[in-house]
Order: C-alpha cells, then structure tokens, then sequence
C-alpha cells in the first residue's frame, strides 16, 4: 500500500509501529524512536508537543511527512441529549462529519469515511454531489482523536456510519481497524466498533475472511430487488440474494451476528406486510444456522431532495411489532440530536451550499 499516493509528504500516522520502525532506521533514528512517535500519533500531539523527539528529527517531520488532525469547522451541540455534530476540515480543506453521542454504556463516535459517497442511495444526503476521495487511516483515527481532544471524553464506542461507504475505502479502513485496536495506541476493542455497509457482496466476503470480530451492519431497507434498485443502486450490481449469501458466509465464518438497518419511508416500505416478507426473506436466508436476526429500524432523515417523509411512532411500533411475532428481533433506532441534523451528510451539504452561494456572489 502505497500511503503517500495521494499526497507529497508521507502519511506518516497511518504507519503501524513496524513500519515506523522502519521508517526511523531509514532516517538515521534509533528503532525505539518509533515506539515515542507512534504514542504521540495515536493521541493527537503536534509536533510541538512532541518534546522527547530530538528537535533535528521534529524539524525533519515537519518538512517530509503530513500530519492528518483534522480541525473542528463546525460544532452543533443538542441541547436535547448532549449529542455533539461535528463538522471537521481536513488537511486538504475538504470536510467530513462526526457525530458524538453519550451512552450509559460509554461514548460513541461515528465517524465518516469517505469525503462524499458514490453509492447514490436515495435517501442518503451524503451521496449528494457524489464522492470526492477515500479518507487515509489517520483521517479516519483523527476524527476520534479530535472529538477527544474537544470533548474531553474517552471514545470507546466506533460506528462505522458517517459519510462514505467503508467498503468502497477497504484498504484504509482496514489499516484504520488495526491502528485504532492497537494496545499502544487507543486501544478500542473490535467488539466495541461496528461497520455498516450498502451492501458490497464481494468486501463483506473479503472482510470475513479478516475474521475481525467487528460487528456488520447491513443497509437493507427494501424485501424485492425491485424496490430495492429503486432506492440503492447497488442493488443492481449485487441483488439481495446475493447480498444475503455473503452475509450467511460471513456469519459462519465469524460466529458474529450481523445487523441489518432498515430505513422505514412512509408510503414506500413501512407496511406490516412488508414486515412480514422482510422476516420471511432473512428467516429463509439464515435457515440451517443458529445465526440471532436483529433489524434496526430507522424513520427516514427527511432530505429536502429526496422527498420522501418518515412514518410516525406508531407506525414504526407497528412494523417492529410485525417482525417481532414472526420471531425476528426488532428495535426502533432512538434519535439523538435530533435538533442539529444529527444525520451525516447535512451539514456537510449545507456548508458546500453555503460556499457555492458565496463564491457564486464574489
């Protein structure tokens, strides 16, 4: 993996410590240099504050290597619940969304991975305008290091759900996964980070053969491969019975239960036949294994472009119920942040409409 393709300098805090190693004994620096640098990475520090490096070698990091943190462009608190939006600017200028949100069981960052998203889902304010570039590993490290530092609360939660599609960035997110696990780094367990995917049968089969004890989310939220394409154009390349082969090889080779989101949009699939036929479609997919089903379900963001509304309370209840009597778990996803567009993508979208406006009047 090349990890400068991108940039001139070296992206130096996506190295794992063999590597920097490596990269120290090339540059004339001692191999437990690397040690040093890789703590003061995966915590955020400036070279400023790096003061146990020699100021020879901060002086030639600072010319040869890119540092990734990116900087906080916009922050929305919800005075509801505490949930906290970020919107942070990279080093390039592009920006990503965030979003913090605070749990009995610990905080939780779900963070982007992706600048934009190819994938075209229609409901989806994040595919707005398409996709710009892939995220490096210390991009995606330092949106948890930035909400850290300006929280200053621990992160011990990751999902995988932002802005972008992790599948579609495989490489760097899975170097993100073993930096972020790493016991000198921070440590966050694979058990306490979930990734959720639009449904790339072939990076759900790579991902599996990883054996990552991760926990797979799977962005269904349709039962025929007609409503479905209508919706997630990925659909058309990887139909669902596809997408659910990967998912039962997945299962059995990891014994992980996978979940799968199920975005309810009233008038299109939020009927208690649906329901229904949702059970019966992962019943029957999931038949012959102990495999435990659990579906999210989650009321559509309303997306001005979309157009499409969310069903009330009652008629997720109703849906959840449905599913629950077929024998398949059910949970209505609750919403935090409700009062800052906790959804990613919108306020990303708001700030590109925001410049455009001002550059179109310049």
């Amino acid at each position: 993996m090349n990890l400068a393709s991108t940039v001139e300098k070296i992206d130096i805090a996506s190295l794992l410590p063999g590597e920097l190693e490596a990269f120290c004994r090339e540059n004339g620096q001692p191999a437990y240099r690397a040690a040093q640098l890789f703590s003061f990475l995966q915590s955020g520090a400036s070279l400023e504050e790096m003061s146990s490096l020699p100021k020879s070698f901060r002086a030639f990091l600072a010319e040869n290597c890119l540092f990734t943190l990116p900087s906080v462009e916009e922050k929305l608190v919800s005075a509801i619940d505490g949930t906290v939006k970020y919107l942070f600017r990279l080093h390039d200028g592009e920006c990503v969304e965030s979003v913090f949100m605070r749990y009995k069981h610990g905080n939780t960052l779900c963070i982007s991975s992706q600048v934009g998203c190819r994938m075209g889902c229609a409901f989806c304010a994040s595919t707005i305008g398409g996709k710009i570039r892939d995220l490096l590993p210390s991009e995606l490290v330092g949106q948890i290091l930035a909400a850290q530092r300006d929280t200053g609360e621990k992160v011990s939660n990751i999902v995988m759900m932002g802005i972008g599609e992790p599948l579609d960035n495989y490489e760097n997110v899975l170097r993100f996964l073993k930096l972020v696990n790493h016991e000198k780094g921070l440590h966050i367990g694979y058990r306490h980070i979930s990734l959720s995917t639009c449904g790339l049968a072939e990076g759900i089969l790579r991902l599996a053969r990883e054996n990552l004890p991760i926990t797979l989310s799977i962005s269904l939220h349709a039962v025929t491969d007609e409503k479905r394409s209508a919706l997630m154009p990925v659909n058309r390349r990887y139909p669902i019975k596809e997408l659910l082969a990967a998912c039962v090889a997945y299962y059995k080779t990891t014994e992980r239960r996978i979940s799968f989101e199920y975005t309810l949009i009233a008038g299109k699939n939020d009927t208690v036949e649906e329901a229904r036929a949702l059970a019966a479609l992962l019943k029957n997919a999931f038949r012959g294994t102990k495999a435990p089903l659990h579906v999210n379900l989650i009321r559509v963001n309303e997306v001005k472009e979309s157009g499409f509304s969310r069903p009330d309370k009652e008629g997720a209840r109703r849906f959840a119920e449905a599913l629950l009597a077929e024998g398949v778990n059910a949970t209505v996803r609750r919403r935090l942040g409700a009062d800052v567009n906790a959804a990613c993508g919108q306020l990303r979208r708001k700030t590109l409409k925001e410049k455009g406006q001002k550059e179109n009047k310049e």
